[in-house]
């Protein structure tokens, strides 16, 4: 019977220091985390959801909108060029990747453009927070026709990079904030050939 309360107590005991040792490695990250966006734990939820269900990163961190049926590539093209005057963000460039892929092979592709959309006053803010926001510099929305002959379209979830660290200064927030619903907007617009 001794041994039996020796052992249980014995297991109580290294419980107690394996949790103190969890809590003393914990803690310092906890502490940190704790200082992040407000958004940032359900951020890191979502992606992790994503993750999980996908079973892709990339996929994980994308918006993604199906174009309506009937709608040409042409047609989402021009309308997500009228949605960016709209709001004054520039097309600053293209890259019709599709040409690309069958000038180097010979064969034909499915479409797959990428447009890329940007407020350089807004770029430069970034910058001056973070050289690392350059990454995602200018926004770029992807045009891309399916397996299946299905139109999409795709862009880099802003989340993360507004919401995954330190708050960021609220004036950039805003700004951050505006951007992704403009990009939101283009696609969303796009998708549907709504003006």
């Amino acid at each position: 019977m001794n041994f039996i309360k020796n052992g249980l107590a014995l297991l109580g005991a290294v419980s107690v220091a394996a949790i103190l040792w969890a809590i003393y490695l914990i803690e310092p990250s906890y502490h940190r985390f704790n200082s992040f966006d407000e958004k940032a734990f359900d951020t890191y939820q979502s992606l992790f959801k994503n993750i999980l269900e996908t079973g892709n990163a990339a996929e994980a961190t994308v918006w993604k909108m199906q174009v309506d049926e009937g709608l040409k590539a042409a047609e989402v093209e021009e309308v997500m060029k009228f949605v960016a005057n709209e709001h004054n963000i520039k097309n600053v460039g293209e890259l019709p990747l599709y040409k690309q892929v069958e000038a180097s092979t010979g064969k034909p592709f499915r479409f797959m453009k990428i447009y890329m959309f940007c407020n350089a006053l807004t770029a430069a803010k970034m910058v001056r927070y973070s050289d690392a926001f350059s990454a995602y510099l200018p926004c770029r929305i992807t045009l891309l026709e399916d397996k299946k002959g299905k139109l999409w379209l795709y862009s880099l979830n802003m989340d993360l990079m507004i919401h995954g660290g330190m708050p960021l200064p609220d004036e950039l927030k805003k700004e951050a904030l505006n951007v992704k619903k403009i990009i939101l907007d283009i696609m969303k617009r796009g998708a549907s050939g709504e003006f």
